[in-house]
């Protein structure tokens, strides 16, 4: 990864990158890359780090705003032989902060708006690392980017494939992330490797336009970067934010032809399929990611595309292990089923994942079509937690891994996902309950089915101005299990993680005056 785009350069790899607004280690850059313009960077942000005191073996944790240049500093941070650890701005003070405890980094490099942010909450960023690198402005005991910004990147530094490479963090929906650590076999080599395999319908070709909207710091946009560079695309979109109409200009002009995106993306973008000149019109793969997507979204992206056949493919993993299952949807498989749910997860990655589901107290295996917790096998498995190895220990069952998700593995195969164990509620599925709620309320952006001991389930729905019609949640429920009356609130005050999750927790807590669950939460 530390000569990704220098390779790539030499090869003639033509793909131009087509940006919502310029990078931040680049702000003059431009919003239009080549991909030798890219190795150029990586390269030069080698060599800031390099001059900022990080090298061979060193952790060089990375906070900014989100933006693919965080892959762009990974890449030159593997480039000196140093491991990167990518934390999204977006965490909770207090969790950035014992995050960056446990890294105990030899360089931070961070923003001065996010060092003032973090001082307003009592953190200070600068000390959290032996040197804190700002990539605008200045601070007191920080070193500003101008002091290293004509230093000579020093000469690839490779490591062994089964090193560590890079980390990354859990999305947090429970309390504080875990800090994942991938090497170059697991991440590259098992991960990437496999997603470069140009299939049928899904592989990428010379003539695509890749659209992503991700968050820059988790680990699938550092394995979707090797990829999407060695699969070689005409052109790359890439979309920092999910406001929807500031996507919708670069969308409209270099109209995807595969998009991944966050869940959350999607439903913000979701709008624009109603639009006249809709951008999705080209699209004929669809890429959902994370956590799985309402039925009544996937509908709406896929009819909105013009292709005569457009896929969608959802995929269903960790960041501890990668893809372990993936299903597709058309528009024949949705079209007109009302009260379907997205958690039929698909199908085990062929020859490189296996499943199997077992009793959460005995660990002792379950007969196909009884629910259990899932426990999964993938030679793609990352190698520990840093900070707490006693953690992945516990997750660990010889070569199996306890997911800490509750499913139901049935005879042909597929997996149906039911609760995070964490969030089980013993009345029914908070996931599917939430998919069948979506569908019966289109003016709902999305629904939580929140769970506490001894009490009827509590639903949130998400609307864009905080308010159902009349009538809409008796109508809604009909059928399903008691709830409590649902509390509305605006997509803006539903806490999240910097995927676009709900941060489960913290939500059941502002609204029950307890974060209390049903679940042990012994394995998340």
């Amino acid at each position: 990864m530390g000569v990704l785009f220098d390779e790539c350069a030499r090869r003639g790899v033509a793909t131009t990158v087509r940006l919502d607004r310029p990078f931040d280690i680049a702000p003059d850059g431009g919003a239009s890359w080549s991909v030798p313009e890219l190795a150029e960077l990586v390269r030069t942000a080698a060599g800031w780090l390099a001059a900022a005191g990080a090298g061979r073996g060193d952790l060089v944790a990375i906070a900014k705003d989100n933006h693919w240049d965080y892959d762009l500093l990974a890449c030159a941070a593997v480039r000196i032989g140093a491991v990167p650890a990518q934390l999204s701005a977006e965490l909770p003070t207090t969790a950035l902060e014992q995050l960056l405890k446990r890294l105990d980094a030899r360089v931070l490099v961070t923003t001065s708006g996010l060092v003032r942010r973090c001082a307003e909450q009592g953190l200070d960023l600068v000390s959290a690392a032996r040197t804190a690198l700002l990539l605008d402005g200045s601070a007191p005991g920080a070193v500003a980017l101008d002091e290293v910004r004509n230093s000579a990147a020093p000469a690839p530094k490779l490591r062994p494939d089964d090193d560590p490479l890079v980390v990354h963090h859990t999305s947090g929906t429970t309390g504080v992330p875990k800090l994942v650590v991938h090497s170059t076999r697991t991440i590259i080599g098992q991960l990437a490797r496999f997603e470069c395999t140009r299939l049928p319908k899904i592989g990428v070709r010379p003539d695509d336009v890749v659209a992503n909207a991700s968050s820059y710091a988790h680990g699938r946009t550092f394995c979707w970067t090797a990829v999407a560079l060695s699969t070689a695309p005409r052109d790359l979109v890439v979309l920092s934010g999910h406001d929807p109409d500031r996507a919708d200009p670069v969308l409209r002009a270099h109209p995807p032809t595969i998009v991944e995106a966050l869940p959350a993306a999607y439903v913000r973008f979701r709008q624009l399929t109603g639009r006249l000149d809709n951008p999705f019109r080209r699209v004929r793969l669809y890429i959902s990611t994370y956590d799985a997507v309402h039925p009544p979204t996937i509908r709406a992206f896929l009819n909105a595309s013009a292709h005569r056949s457009p896929l969608w493919m959802q995929g269903w993993g960790q960041t501890e292990t990668g893809p372990l299952t993936f299903r597709f949807h058309t528009r024949r498989s949705l079209t007109g089923v009302r009260g379907s749910t997205a958690r039929n997860l698909g199908w085990p990655v062929p020859g490189r994942t296996r499943l199997r589901v077992v009793d959460p107290d005995t660990f002792e295996p379950v007969p196909r079509g009884r629910p259990g917790l899932v426990f999964v096998r993938t030679a793609a498995r990352c190698q520990d937690y840093r900070g707490e190895s006693e953690r992945w220990d516990a997750k660990r069952v010889g070569p199996w891994w306890n997911t800490g998700d509750l499913g139901v593995h049935h005879r042909d195969g597929h997996l149906t996902l039911l609760d995070r164990e964490v969030d089980r509620s013993p009345r029914l599925s908070c996931l599917r309950t939430e998919d069948l709620l979506e569908d019966r309320m289109p003016s709902a952006l999305e629904c939580v089915v929140l769970a506490r001991p001894g009490e009827r389930p509590l639903p949130v729905v998400v609307t864009p101005d905080g308010a159902l019609p009349s009538g809409a949640w008796r109508r809604a429920v009909r059928g399903l299990p008691p709830m409590r009356e649902p509390v509305v609130l605006t997509w803006e005050q539903v806490p999240r993680t910097g995927t676009g999750k709900v941060r489960r927790s913290q939500l059941l807590e502002r609204l029950t005056g307890s974060a209390e669950t049903s679940g042990s939460g012994r394995w998340t």
